[in-house]
């Protein structure tokens, strides 16, 4: 049986979709130069040398001008790889090929280098689907990122990625659910 909580997360996710599907090229292509600069200024203000970050698909908050920067930059970058038990392999991925994952997203290519990789990054940036005002994040509703963050006993600052529009008062919450400690957005950095 789903839970009222699970029918408004739903809702929520079939709304988030709709209006990112309906953002236009020009408002897409402006935004993602604040995801860039805001992104930069993060992993700056950190001094991160090791980051997490996912490859952004095409509706999602573009990641990838960011990741080409921190590329050049020397920062080794960590792609998070799905599996089919629903926990996260990692890898650094090879020449920038790209595959589709098992659950249609983009995913790097390469070594995989197991599920406890991610311990060994300064920084984990999320994708989500809103972030509220307390730092809780609802994501997309497979669990991925929930699973990992809460298996971690020395967890990076985490932060998740999402326009204005989708960093909320509230979003519906389930225990399994984890919190973020930050929010980046086109237009800024919030940290909780």
């Amino acid at each position: 049986m789903v839970s009222d909580i699970g029918h408004r997360k739903r809702a929520l996710r079939a709304e988030l979709r709709e209006r990112r599907s309906n953002l236009t090229s020009v408002a897409r292509d402006a935004a993602t130069v604040g995801f860039t600069e805001n992104l930069q200024s993060l992993v700056v203000d950190l001094s991160a040398q090791s980051i997490s970050c996912y490859l952004s698909a095409r509706n999602e908050p573009n990641t990838r001008p960011f990741l080409n920067w921190a590329e050049a930059e020397g920062i080794r970058i960590l792609f998070p790889i799905t599996r089919e038990d629903g926990l996260l392999d990692w890898t650094v991925g090879e020449e920038h090929e790209e595959v589709e994952g098992i659950t249609g997203m983009p995913e790097a290519a390469g070594e995989l280098l197991g599920p406890i990789a991610i311990n060994s990054v300064d920084l984990i940036i999320v994708p989500a689907a809103s972030v509220d005002a307390t730092g809780m994040r609802m994501g997309w509703g497979r669990g991925y990122f929930d699973k990992t963050l809460g298996s971690m006993e020395r967890c990076p600052p985490v932060y998740a990625v999402v326009y204005d529009s989708e960093f909320v008062d509230e979003v519906p919450r389930e225990v399994h659910d984890q919190p973020v400690d930050g929010v980046v957005t086109p237009t800024r950095i919030v940290s909780f």
